[in-house]
């Protein structure tokens, strides 16, 4: 909404959550404070808001003034019910349906903007159309449902949305389609405006998001290969990359993906192919989170398993806990089973992350449980990188920040007790970069576990 309010200054967009706290912060004079952080998104809020962009609680005025309704509400997965652990829960989407059924007046647009499974549409719908018989308003309220997912990636979504690939609008009435493309066409060239009926348009996202989930999968297999033959993963990866037919995007290897999206959609591709008795694709796809889950446990098991087969009281450096550089993002990250893992085997650790705070891994880890038995395992928020590693047992990077690329490792590794780790999760760090220490060093799908005197 805010690339929206950037590129059209002559169109009123508002941001609308029942979340008061949150609105709050959106309307917060100190832009640190933004509940998402995200590169240049705060520039645009900082140009557009009380201008043409607003956010507020006032659910009813917000719907009755619009044109067009985008609902980008949660669809997590189901924790419990029919389909639970597979299927998304569309109660969000329900009630964003009954609150404009409700409110909305004369000619309204509703675009699908969050990711939800195929034929969601038709619910909506379905709402709309009996709402609106219910009430015998025929002739002051008409509504039409369309899709348009979005192709964004975390870290570059600003970048993502001002030069999308393509935006695709799903839908059968004309008119609306038409409006709908009329405002991307204000900032997006008209040929990248790819038009689908609404049921390919919802499972575009859907397969776009599994088949970027199947390349870190299958890179992150070959990763493992790699380090017990004795080839380097970023050299296979060089090679395949530069076949047309594959490409080199998405083929870094790291601990697993994260993320609101690739496991979400991929549960819910995998209930959608069981739903229609497709059980031998449900199973294809499904081995790709497993491949996921695998490739986190392998990792902290193979740190325990370097330290001597025990991380009981031993003092761990976690670096990073954002699923990926560039947001703060922790939904579903790989550090967050990597850490459960380790502080399960007793590990004192130490977390840093630049945009990830103290209170957001407080609420996915539990309270800061520093002064328990340290035989128990626990957890501090490190703001001193510094001074945590004096006397750490091991280093691990787990997000791949630009921030780590500038550490001083020599004068780290002098700091922590030896024999000393760094485990690159990322890939990220050079071996020249350790020159002068005496740091045994682990980077994924490399099979290097050697000191200083062999580098």
């Amino acid at each position: 909404m805010a690339v929206i309010a950037n590129n059209c200054p002559d169109i009123r967009v508002t941001l609308v959550d029942l979340n008061e706290e949150r609105i709050n912060n959106w309307n917060n004079a100190d832009l640190s404070k933004l509940p998402v952080y995200e590169n240049g998104l705060s520039d645009l809020v900082k140009i557009n808001r009380n201008k043409n962009l607003f956010f507020t609680t006032n659910v009813q005025k917000s719907i009755s003034e619009a044109d067009i309704i985008f609902i980008s509400v949660n669809t997590p997965t189901k924790i419990k019910g029919v389909g639970a652990g597979y299927a998304s829960d569309l109660k969000w989407i329900e009630s964003s349906a009954r609150t404009i059924a409700k409110y909305a007046k004369g000619q309204t647009i509703i675009v699908e903007k969050s990711t939800v499974p195929v034929r969601t549409a038709e619910l909506i719908r379905t709402i709309l159309k009996s709402s609106v018989e219910k009430s015998g308003q025929y002739s002051s309220k008409k509504f039409s449902v369309l899709s348009s997912p979005e192709f964004l990636a975390e870290g570059t979504a600003i970048k993502d949305l001002q030069n999308p690939d393509r935006v695709l609008i799903g839908g059968d009435d004309n008119y609306a389609i038409e409006q709908l493309s009329l405002l991307y066409q204000k900032w997006i060239p008209k040929n990248k405006i790819f038009v689908t009926n609404l049921w390919s348009s919802e499972l575009s996202k859907l397969t776009a998001n599994a088949f970027l989930a199947q390349r870190i999968s299958s890179i992150n297999a070959i990763s493992a290969l790699c380090e017990e033959t004795g080839a380097d993963v970023r050299e296979v990866t060089k090679a395949i990359g530069a076949d047309t037919r594959i490409g080199n995007k998405f083929l870094n290897a790291g601990p697993g993906f994260g993320g609101s999206c690739f496991q979400k959609d991929l549960l819910n591709m995998i209930y959608l192919c069981r739903y229609y008795k497709l059980d031998e694709v449900a199973n294809y796809w499904e081995e790709v989170l497993k491949i996921n889950k695998w490739q986190k446990k392998r990792i902290s098991k193979l740190i325990v398993e370097k330290l001597f087969g025990t991380v009981a009281t031993k003092k761990l450096i976690i670096l990073g806990f954002a699923f990926k550089s560039n947001t703060n993002d922790t939904r579903e990250s790989p550090a967050i089973s990597i850490a459960r893992d380790l502080i399960e085997n007793g590990a004192n650790l130490y977390i840093h992350d630049p945009k990830v705070s103290e209170s957001q891994i407080a609420m996915i880890l539990g309270g800061d449980n520093a002064d328990k038995d340290s035989a128990e395992g626990s957890w501090q928020f490190s703001e001193d990188l510094e001074k945590d590693c004096k006397n750490s047992d091991a280093i691990i990077l787990l997000t791949e920040w630009e921030d780590y690329l500038k550490v001083n490792w020599e004068k780290i590794s002098k700091l922590m007790r030896k024999p000393s780790w760094l485990f690159d999760t990322r890939g990220i760090i050079n071996q020249e970069d350790l020159v002068g220490t005496d740091l045994n060093f682990w980077k994924i799908g490399k099979s290097f576990f050697k000191t200083n005197e062999n580098i």
